[in-house]
């Protein structure tokens, strides 16, 4: 398991990226599967960087783990919350359109992932749990 926390600064985005790559690697993931859970952790995060923290920084947590070859990835802020998940999460919907955001992160993360759980309560934060199982039935390496 991994388990990272960093401040809710743009910068941080890659390296969330880079350390979900490096986890999967044990998988010898195809380029796709690689490309598709990058995506998937960068819009996450982003959401975090944009949303969560209105007047200033905050931390964001993301852990990493597996069960077989399912990769479980979950990113998690302390942020403003999200009022209406379910609306939140229909494709376009944005509350930052002044800032040409297309509204498009949840809808990335659930075509990119298997499986895709928000949780939230206003004034507390939001946890994004989504799951992809990577590859076959070739050797597992980890």
């Amino acid at each position: 398991m991994i388990h990272l926390e960093f401040n809710s600064e743009s910068e941080n985005e890659g390296i969330a990226r880079v350390v979900t790559a490096a986890y999967m690697m044990r998988f010898d993931p195809t380029v796709e599967e690689m490309a598709d859970v990058k995506t998937a952790v960068s819009e996450a995060v982003t959401n975090c960087i944009v949303h969560a923290y209105e007047t200033g920084e905050g931390r964001v947590i993301l852990d990493i783990s597996h069960e077989g070859r399912c990769m479980t990835i979950t990113v998690e802020d302390f942020g403003v919350g999200i009022e209406d998940v379910e609306k939140a999460m229909e494709p376009m919907y944005t509350t930052k359109a002044e800032e040409e955001r297309t509204g498009m992160g949840f809808s990335f993360m659930e075509a990119f992932m298997d499986k895709v759980e928000v949780i939230s309560e206003p004034g507390r934060g939001t946890k994004v749990i989504m799951e992809r199982t990577i590859g076959g039935t070739e050797a597992f390496h980890g």
